[in-house]
């Protein structure tokens, strides 16, 4: 079996892989992995919760944006598993063409995300927005070659630096509101929150279509935790959660 994880700024999704079919998954607080004990022993639980041995996994394959971690896995799944871990990286070969200026500069997770949707879709134009800590919109061609991406802040990021840097806003719960104008402080800001997003979203998506692929047909795409509050908003074709871990897997199997 293979391991895939996605180390993001806020959690680290997991995933187990018999041959290329996700048979289990989980999430962990990234600010919790602690040392390569701590992380092994949550490891070693994971496999016991879904009766998989220890000795089953034979590989594992790393996708982070959060190079303070990296080091703990790496030592975690040779000292528990036996194992050294694939990492996917700018410059490792994946079939993916990145055309971008500065290609080092694009990160695993985007680039995860952009082989995860050339497989789920070969042959066509994509637009994939990745809704987590960040907020991507990415543009890759039915060529496989991917122009580049917009980057804006998170809901959560939104939430929290409005909290932090006011006197009087606070932190609410973040999910879709029931009207455009807030009758009280924290349905307000429910409110900018998730319609900005949305009209932020909006104008991007539209704004690479026409940029980047003219009158031909473009699949969109939506993954990352906040994806699923947008399903009604017509905003995506499909959310596929599992983009990123399907792209490690996919960038391991083309390695090997």
């Amino acid at each position: 079996m293979l391991l895939c994880l996605d180390v993001g700024n806020t959690h680290i999704l997991g995933g187990l892989y018999n041959e290329e079919k996700l048979t289990a998954r989980f999430r962990y607080a990234t600010h919790l992995i602690g040392t390569a004990d701590q992380f092994g022993i949550f490891l070693l639980n994971i496999l016991q919760a879904n009766n998989i041995k220890r000795d089953q996994i034979k590989a594992a394959a790393l996708c982070s944006v959060v190079p303070g971690c990296d080091y703990t896995i790496k030592h975690t799944l040779l000292q528990y598993f036996g194992i050294r871990c694939f990492v996917l990286r700018a410059g490792v070969k994946t079939g993916l063409n990145i055309k971008t200026k500065h290609p080092n500069e694009v990160g695993a997770d985007i680039i995860a995300g952009a082989i995860g949707a050339t497989t789920a879709f070969p042959d066509k134009n994509i637009i994939i927005v990745d809704m987590g800590t960040a907020t991507t919109i990415c543009a890759v061609t039915k060529k496989r070659d991917y122009l580049g991406c917009a980057i804006l802040p998170g809901m959560r990021l939104g939430m929290e630096s409005l909290r932090s840097n006011t006197a009087k806003l606070m932190e609410v719960n973040i999910e879709n509101p029931e009207a455009y104008i807030g009758r009280a402080t924290r349905e307000s800001i429910q409110s900018g929150l998730f319609y900005g997003k949305l009209g932020a979203l909006k104008e991007l998506i539209s704004g690479m279509k026409k940029e980047a692929f003219g009158k031909e047909s473009v699949v969109v795409v939506g993954t990352g935790g906040f994806a699923q509050m947008f399903k009604d908003n017509k905003l995506f074709d499909t959310i596929l959660p599992d983009l990123v871990l399907q792209g490690i897997m996919k960038a391991y199997v083309t390695s090997i």
